[in-house]
């Protein structure tokens, strides 16, 4: 089966004068550990039997159990208390605590000695100077994709700023425009209110003199009336003046015979 991951964790004990390193290999159903001081190496390899039961004892599926333990051995938790005693016949009891629904738990998993101190610390130095490599190859690539995007970086803010002195030379040169039209239509409507308030003082004027006018027509035609009405008065008056005369001609005719 192969292990889903592995991690190095350097582990300060409380009261201990040197940490620890404790070498992890996890897989889907139980995990390796390799421990040393620098000096002795110890081992801690279990079953999945052993895992199974120690979950079934947690209520917990046997694949929390496996990341719990990957999370506490992976990298040292802050609040957590390790432990690295000294248990019967050179082995060691390597223990972590956690809290779980605010309870306070411990595990405890005992390591026996290894049969090959060197070879064992050996394959820990290994694996830290790999994972070293890998890290600093990380670092260079990071580095260089970091170098590369500060440089894009200041190209599209170079770029920006051109794209932006550009809009604001073209909104002004825009605004420039805008405004000497504006002005134009407003001169040319300046000019047509002047017409149309001349054209209104004019179209007054020509209505005041009509009236007056109308006025003036109005008042001769009533002179008029009047001297015809005198006329005809006179006629008459003159009219009745003459039939006397012509009665008293004919009587006169009248005497003669």
């Amino acid at each position: 089966m192969e292990a889903t991951s592995h991690t190095c964790l350097k582990l300060e004990i409380p009261d201990a004068t040197d940490p620890i390193f404790v070498r992890g290999t996890w897989f889907q159903t139980h995990f390796d550990l390799s421990i040393t001081d620098g000096l002795n190496a110890w081992l801690c390899n279990s079953s999945e039997e052993q895992v199974k039961d120690r979950a079934a004892q947690w209520d917990q599926p046997v694949t929390e159990y496996i990341k719990l333990a990957e999370r506490y051995l992976g990298f040292q938790q802050p609040g957590s208390v390790y432990g690295f005693t000294d248990a019967a016949d050179g082995c060691k009891r390597l223990s972590w605590t956690f809290e779980k629904e605010g309870t306070k738990l411990e595990w405890r998993w005992k390591c026996g000695p290894a049969p090959n101190s060197k070879k064992v610390t050996a394959g820990i130095l290994d694996f830290l100077m790999d994972a070293n490599i890998r890290l600093s190859d990380e670092v260079v690539t990071k580095t260089q994709s970091f170098e590369r995007l500060k440089v894009e970086a200041e190209k599209c803010l170079a770029q920006s700023e051109r794209f932006n002195n550009e809009k604001l030379e073209f909104e002004s040169a825009i605004y420039a425009k805008f405004l000497g039209v504006l002005n134009s239509k407003k001169s040319k409507l300046r000019e047509l209110r002047d017409k149309l308030s001349k054209q209104a003082v004019m179209g007054d004027l020509q209505q005041e003199e009509e009236q007056s006018t109308d006025k003036t027509e109005s008042f001769d035609e009533g002179s008029d009336d009047d001297k015809s009405e005198e006329e005809p008065a006179k006629d008459i008056t003159s009219t009745s003046k003459g039939v006397p005369a012509s009665r008293a001609r004919g009587r006169k005719r009248i005497s003669r015979k």
